[in-house]
C-alpha cells in the first residue's frame, strides 16, 4: 500500500461529522466496555442522544466508571445481549439512526475456557441485535463491529483483505467469524439493499482489533498486563514476544466506525459491506517491540520472556489490508504505532483524579490532528 500517516488527502471531514452525529439518536451494545465507554465520550463531545445496553463492567477498575461518574453520558441499559425480549424492546421503543453493535466477549485466551459462553454472546448476541431491527419502522444504520481475527489466519506475512476467506482457529475469532456470517445473512435476506425504500435498514461490518489506549484494565490484555507489572515495580512477562498485532489507538478504528455510520446512512447502497480499519503499512509491531516502547515512555520497568507449552494456540502474525476505508471512505488513521503508545502510557500516567479529564482532553486534541 506505501500509504502513510499524514499523506493522504480527502481525510475525514471531523466538522461535518460532528454536524452529523448532533441530535441523532444512537444505540450502542456494549457501553460500559473498553471501546463503548470511548465511543460514549467521542459522541458525548458531538451532542449525541445515547441509549446504551451491556452488562456491568466487567471489572472494579474500568473506564465506564471513570467517563460516565456524573450518570450523565447516555441512558444505560445493563442487561445481557442474549435477552432477545428485552434487546429487542429497548432497541425499537428507542427509535435509533445508528446502531453500534460492540457487545462482546472479547478474549481468546478465555474463549477457551468458556467457547459456549462466547459463540452466545458474540454470534447469537449479533443475531438478537439485527433481528430486532426488523421491528423497526424508522431508517436505522447498523454498523456491526467484529474483529481482524475473522480470517482464516495462514501465518503469513500477508495483508488481509475484506474478500478473503472467513475461519477462526480458536472459539473467540470463530464466534466473530460466525458473526460476519450471521451479519451477511441479514443484510441479504431481511435488509436486502434492493428493498431498502421498504425496510430503510443498512448494515455494515467493522473488523478492527488490537486497540490500546487509556482506560482498558481486563484480564489477559497487553497494555493492562504492562501497566500493572510497571505500577507495581514488577518485571513484565511476555507470553509470545514475537506475535505481530495491527495494535492502533482506539480512537483511530473509533473515527472509522463514525464515519462508516454516517456514509451508511446516507448512500447505503454504496457502503453496506464489511470494512477494515487498521494502522498503515510498517505500523505493525511485535509484543516485544510494544513492551520495549511502552518501558522507554514509562521511563522505568523490565520483561521477561516465558514459555507454556501447553498455552492456547494464538496466531503469530496478523496484517490487515486497509486500502479499501482509506480509498472508498477517505478514512485513515492519524497516529503512527509511536503515538498510539506514547498516548496509551501517558493516559495511565496521569492521576485517577484527572483521567476523566484526560480522556476528553485527548477526544479533542484527535479532533485537531
Amino acid at each position: 500500500m506505501g500509504i502513510k500517516p499524514g499523506k493522504m488527502e480527502n481525510m475525514v471531514n471531523k466538522e461535518s461529522l460532528k454536524n452529523f452525529f448532533s441530535d441523532k439518536k444512537v444505540f450502542i451494545t456494549g457501553h460500559t466496555g473498553f471501546k463503548g465507554s470511548w465511543l460514549l465520550s467521542i459522541l458525548k463531545n458531538f451532542n449525541t442522544i445515547i441509549k446504551g445496553y451491556a452488562l456491568a463492567p466487567s471489572v472494579p477498575e474500568n473506564l465506564y466508571s471513570i467517563v460516565n461518574d456524573d450518570n450523565q453520558l447516555c441512558k444505560s441499559i445493563i442487561n445481557d445481549i442474549r435477552d432477545e425480549k428485552k434487546l429487542q424492546d429497548e432497541i425499537v421503543n428507542f427509535e435509533p439512526d445508528i446502531i453500534f453493535h460492540l457487545a462482546a466477549q472479547p478474549l481468546v485466551r478465555y474463549s477457551y475456557s468458556n467457547p459456549l459462553e462466547t459463540f452466545q454472546v458474540n454470534t447469537i448476541g449479533t443475531a438478537n441485535v439485527l433481528n430486532a431491527c426488523r421491528f423497526l419502522k424508522n431508517k436505522c444504520s447498523v454498523v456491526v463491529v467484529t474483529t481482524d481475527k475473522v480470517y482464516e489466519n495462514t501465518n503469513k506475512d500477508y495483508a488481509y483483505n475484506e474478500d478473503d476467506r472467513l475461519g477462526g482457529f480458536d472459539p473467540y475469532s470463530a464466534s466473530k467469524a460466525a458473526a460476519e456470517i450471521v451479519t451477511n445473512s441479514y443484510k441479504e435476506s431481511f435488509f436486502n439493499l434492493k428493498k431498502i425504500d421498504f425496510h430503510k435498514i443498512a448494515i455494515a461490518s467493522a473488523r478492527a482489533g488490537n486497540v490500546i489506549g487509556g482506560g482498558d484494565w481486563a484480564s489477559d490484555r497487553i497494555i493492562a498486563d504492562i501497566v500493572k507489572a510497571l505500577e507495581n515495580n514488577q518485571k513484565i512477562i511476555i507470553r509470545n514476544p514475537n506475535a505481530t498485532r495491527p495494535w492502533q489507538h482506539i480512537l483511530d478504528p473509533l473515527f472509522g466506525y463514525l464515519y462508516l455510520a454516517q456514509q451508511l446512512y446516507s448512500e447505503p447502497k454504496i457502503f453496506s459491506s464489511a470494512w477494515n480499519f487498521g494502522p498503515c503499512e510498517k505500523e505493525s509491531v511485535s509484543v516485544k517491540e510494544l513492551v520495549e516502547k511502552s518501558i522507554a515512555i514509562w521511563g522505568s520497568g523490565s520483561y521477561e520472556i516465558t514459555t507454556d507449552a501447553d498455552a492456547p494456540y494464538e496466531a503469530q502474525l496478523l496484517k490487515l489490508d486497509i486500502s479499501k476505508s482509506l480509498d472508498k471512505l477517505h478514512w485513515k488513521p492519524l497516529l503512527s504505532s509511536e503515538k498510539a503508545i506514547e498516548w496509551t502510557i501517558d493516559w495511565y500516567k496521569t492521576p485517577a483524579e484527572s483521567q476523566k479529564e484526560f480522556t476528553f482532553y485527548q477526544i479533542e486534541k484527535y479532533l485537531e490532528l
